[in-house]
């Protein structure tokens, strides 16, 4: 069995590259007495939460006051602003998501590509399957449950700009060509320049796990002071906004579920206790600093994941859904660009983007500096080509045959059975799992596993957040303390309830895309600092590219 740690288990283990013991590669631009003054300095300080950790809590406090007192005009404020956002700068969410593949791609088969993350003579941590199990398990968690049927089937039954007829193939052909777009390379590039420039910041610069260091090269000293510290205070709200997001998600699912197996209806109240139990177990996990039972755990949710697929894929329309496959991938190669910069037309089409492509590219931005975080950790001693490989095209075909899978088995049964899955996914997209693991044998049981899923996956990626939630708001460290720990526990759990009071999944998604907004910039000043970075590797010391004038130079000396 492939052995898989959590985040926070690679957190503790003191590596080079991301703790006190760390070496930097022979490089002149990254001294080792330099890397461990900055991160002594960031444990020495670990008991004194600097200006990133109380502006950061006084912010989100002040939300959360907002959110209880006046809910309502928050509801208008943040639909308001949403709406602007989709109409005048939506279009940035894509421009800057198809501009991280575009330079992961740049950087893969260019020079750049050889360089280690790590020493020049850095072996790999972990090795391959082990490496890409752990890739799968930074992200692989309840949006899958919530969306691996609720998308596919939501698209067929209301195909995406009009572009087929709802309940034929072609609608469950482009159903698949939007999923793949909104969980695939798109998302996994934006992961993958949030994790390359953090890798290669720690482990080859020996910079602090902070997002601000990275910007050097664009802000120069500047990210030093106040506005570093903005920087910082931006990763970490979009951080927590996209944590309540996967909460309010997970508890929704949760309950469905167990109305589905026990037949107690979900409400509003119960999705509440919900999140309250689970925000007390993941914070007590963050606390305990054991995390041997999330890392068995963890291993054993990956194998029912496996399992789960495999059940739905030989016990459903296993025709169907293979041939379904290739019929969408063939699709969404051949539709990439214009898909990826499809923007709306019209007020139905606006509302849609909301709700589904706009959401989605937001939501991996504000997951991006978390993800990074995990990513870096785990891939010291990898090359950058082996880095960009890994994170962008493994996770993409996994997350493509999972879609298929499930959605594709739904949207068969919705073809056979009248179209019932869809529409009750039109009206929650909680009911769309379940409803269609129900079409299947021995659905009790796989709705229990699903359930258990979708608790694992919550406990283990809430605290996973807030470690590195701790992390980012205490100058970097390590080892942020308990007081910090649980502080960003409860206000984790807390925004996620009171979200969904105000406005249910509506209102976290509306928190998620608007707390990504800042991130469309943040980003692409990061890809253009990793290659400014990239271009002054000690690696390349006294070289410089080989024009085509050096290598006629060069062919008339040897003739």
């Amino acid at each position: 069995m492939t052995h898989i740690k959590t985040a926070e288990d690679l957190m503790d283990e003191t590596s080079p590259g991301m703790g006190e013991n760390s070496k930097a590669p022979h490089s002149p631009a990254a001294p080792e007495q330099a890397t461990e003054t900055a991160m002594a300095k960031a444990d020495r300080l670990r008991h004194r939460p600097g200006a990133v950790f109380w502006t950061s809590v006084g912010l989100i406090g002040a939300f959360t006051a907002w959110a209880s007192l006046a809910p309502e005009n928050l509801s208008v404020v943040m639909t308001a602003a949403m709406n602007w956002v989709a109409e005048s700068v939506g279009w940035s969410y894509l421009l800057v998501t198809l501009g991280c593949i575009g330079l992961l791609i740049y950087i893969g088969i260019s020079r750049f590509g050889t360089i280690r993350l790590g020493a020049d003579d850095a072996k790999p941590d972990f090795s391959t399957w082990s490496w890409l199990a752990m890739i799968l398990s930074a992200v692989m968690g309840i949006g899958l449950i919530s969306y691996g049927v609720a998308e596919p089937i939501s698209h067929f039954a209301s195909p995406p700009h009009g572009l087929a007829e709802a309940g034929t193939m072609e609608a469950a052909v482009r159903a698949m060509q939007f999923s793949y777009f909104d969980w695939g390379p798109h998302a996994w590039a934006v992961f993958g320049v949030f994790g390359l420039a953090i890798a290669y910041s720690t482990h080859r610069r020996n910079n602090a796990g902070l997002v601000s260091p990275m910007l050097r090269p664009v802000f120069g000293k500047l990210v030093d002071g106040w506005f570093g510290k903005m920087i910082d205070i931006f990763a970490i709200i979009a951080t927590l906004f996209g944590t309540t997001t996967s909460l309010g998600l997970g508890a929704s699912q949760i309950g469905e579920g167990v109305d589905r197996v026990f037949g107690i209806p979900s409400s509003l109240v119960g999705q509440i206790l919900i999140i309250a139990v689970i925000t007390v177990i993941f914070t007590l996990s963050a606390l305990s600093g054991v995390h041997r039972g999330i890392k068995y755990l963890s291993q054993g949710t990956m194998v029912l994941s496996a399992g789960l697929a495999l059940f739905v894929l030989f016990t459903g329309p296993t025709n169907f859904i293979s041939n379904l496959f290739f019929r969408s991938l063939g699709q969404y190669l051949s539709g990439f660009f214009a898909v990826s910069l499809l923007t709306p037309s019209t007020p139905e089409d606006v509302q849609w983007m909301q709700w589904w492509t706009y959401f989605m590219m937001a939501w991996w931005l504000s997951w991006g500096a978390f993800v990074g975080v995990f990513l870096a950790k785990i891939s010291r001693g990898r090359t950058v080509r082996q880095f960009i490989a890994g994170v962008m095209i493994v996770p993409s075909v996994v997350f493509f045959a999972w879609f298929t899978i499930f959605g594709g088995s739904a949207i068969k049964f919705d073809m056979d059975n009248g179209g019932q899955i869809g529409a009750a996914a039109l009206e929650d997209v909680n009911s769309a799992f379940f409803a269609t693991l129900a079409e299947l044998p021995l659905s009790g049981i796989t709705s229990v596993v699903a359930i258990f899923l979708v608790v694992m996956y919550f406990v283990s990626g809430a605290d996973a957040n807030t470690f590195v939630l701790s992390m980012m708001s205490s100058r970097g460290t390590l080892k942020p303390t308990k007081p910090v720990l649980t502080t960003w526990g409860l206000l984790t759990g807390l925004c996620a309830v009171v979200l969904l009071i105000v406005g249910g999944l509506g209102a976290l998604q509306q928190a998620a895309m608007l707390s990504a907004l800042p991130f469309t910039v943040i980003v692409a000043l990061l890809g253009y600092g990793l290659v400014v970075e990239l271009r002054k590797d000690p690696q390349f010391e006294g070289t410089r590219a080989l024009t085509q004038r050096d290598l006629s130079r060069i062919l008339k000396r040897e003739a």
